[in-house]
């Protein structure tokens, strides 16, 4: 049930008329340019642009809109989740936040804080 509403969630994130993720969609949400998007998950910029490159794209842009679907999801709004993702430094991490730790490749070590801070562990 929980997997259900996140994946509704998650489908805000995409493109109408297209199965992939939107690139453009998840750069305006947290307000960076499509640069630094290209930056945080590690792909080349004219990547997220080329339609030859939206598998990659999609894959890479995957953990990113799984964390902010679910801290919106536990926040109550995409823009919440937007701010908590940039500022809010994650206990443990040294003051890095989920931004700095996805540009790491480290999204599946923030997803596991989510799920321990929804679980009660950290409350």
């Amino acid at each position: 049930m929980v997997s259900a509403a996140l994946e509704l969630s998650a489908q805000r994130f995409g493109e109408q008329g297209s199965p992939f993720l939107s690139p453009r969609r998840v750069a305006e949400l947290l307000g960076v340019t499509m640069t630094e998007l290209a930056g945080l998950i590690g792909v080349a910029r004219n990547t997220l642009a080329a339609k030859a490159g939206a598998r990659k794209v999609d894959a890479a842009l995957s953990p990113v809109v799984r964390v902010l679907a679910m801290v919106g999801e536990m926040a109550g709004s995409e823009e919440r989740a937007a701010i908590w993702f940039k500022h809010q430094p994650i206990p443990g991490w040294a003051g890095k936040t989920a931004y700095d730790l996805v540009r790491e490749g480290k999204a599946d070590k923030v997803l596991a804080y989510l799920e321990a801070v929804r679980s009660g562990v950290y409350a």
